[in-house]
């Protein structure tokens, strides 16, 4: 975090914080507020999830079915993915208050959005982020407070990269090929565009709804996905 803030403009702070400890981020806001003088916009970009090698077998991660999933898993998912939201935007909301408004910006997934029998847990999390959402929308929107939440699809990232390991370890004809190859494959099969969504795609969502022009935007879920939950 450091390195990137130091490669970047004037007044940036990089710094370490556990987003699902209420006291340490209460300390984490409250050192940007003092250095920067407020505090106008907040993206809840905290999550993790990852799919199992074997859909019947879950593991700390939170994949895998239900019935085979341990409670410390499910809960585990629900801190790392809802309980961050929670308590960010918590610790945030009187700030954004004291400037006059501002906007909330919440990362959940196209996982949020319908059903996903390999990963329950981190699905379950993510339409919790989508529900709040909604709620933090009307609720802050005297305060003239946006919350908006931006639901990627298919990105390629550590997550998705494990999660192409796993079916080369599983699946005996891809276990010679190329993981972004097969990562390609998928994007080719199940996004009706053809093409893989990116970390810029999502950053510049989140410019766009933290600006001005976006002032009369609130309480939407914004999938960007290249049309996979419309299949």
């Amino acid at each position: 975090a450091a390195k990137s803030a130091a490669a970047l403009p004037n007044g940036c702070i990089g710094m370490a914080c556990d987003v699902a400890d209420e006291s340490a981020v209460a300390d984490a806001v409250g050192a940007v507020v003092e250095r920067l003088g407020g505090l106008d916009i907040l993206v809840n970009n905290a999550g993790a999830g990852r799919a199992p090698l074997d859909p019947n077998v879950a593991r700390v991660s939170g994949g895998g079915k239900v019935e085979n999933m341990p409670a410390e898993s499910w809960d585990e998912q629900l801190s790392q993915n809802l309980r961050t939201t929670f308590v960010t935007t918590k610790a945030a909301i009187p700030h954004l208050r004291a400037r006059g408004g501002g906007a909330i910006l919440n990362i959940a997934s196209i996982a949020g959005l319908g059903a996903a029998p390999t990963l329950p847990a981190y699905a379950a999390a993510k339409a919790g982020v989508i529900s709040l959402t909604k709620t933090l929308a009307i609720d802050l929107a005297p305060n003239d407070i946006r919350v908006n939440a931006i639901c990627p699809g298919f990105l390629w990232t550590r997550a998705w990269q494990g999660m192409v390991e796993g079916m080369r370890m599983t699946v005996p004809e891809l276990k010679d090929r190329d993981p972004r190859a097969i990562f390609l494959d998928v994007v080719k099969r199940g996004v009706p565009l053809g093409r893989e969504q990116t970390p810029e795609d999502i950053g510049h969502l989140v410019a766009f709804l933290a600006s001005d022009v976006a002032h009369n935007i609130t309480g939407q879920a914004i999938a960007v996905d290249g049309g996979i939950t419309l299949k």
